[in-house]
């Protein structure tokens, strides 16, 4: 499966329920908050280039092309990655996690 068959972080849901929505597009960028209640994930998808900052952190589970891993996410936090062929997210913790999402557009 390639990044072409998944869809993007909105796009992509948890049982049906989105957990990303935009709040705002531009010419030159788009920002999603994206917000996991604890048993919540996001199902299987891929990201372009982006930056990511935790408004709320908690415990996170990622399974990538790499294997799967326990990641402590503390608020504040922040990340840019160059994109991300597939992954998906489960919050295992006990609390709500909520990040945004900066993807560049041009």
């Amino acid at each position: 499966m390639n990044a072409e068959s998944l869809p993007d972080p909105l796009a992509a849901g948890w049982q049906g329920k989105k957990v990303c929505e935009q709040l705002h597009e531009s010419v030159d960028m788009r920002v999603l908050r994206c917000t996991f209640e604890p048993g919540v994930g996001h199902e299987r998808h891929f990201h372009t280039a982006h930056y990511g900052y935790a408004l709320s952190g908690g415990t996170m589970k990622i399974t990538d092309s790499s294997g799967t891993r326990t990641v402590e996410l503390q608020t504040g936090s922040d990340f840019y990655s160059n994109g991300i062929d597939w992954h998906t997210v489960i919050n295992v913790g006990e609390t709500t996690v909520q990040y945004l999402i900066v993807e560049p557009l041009s």
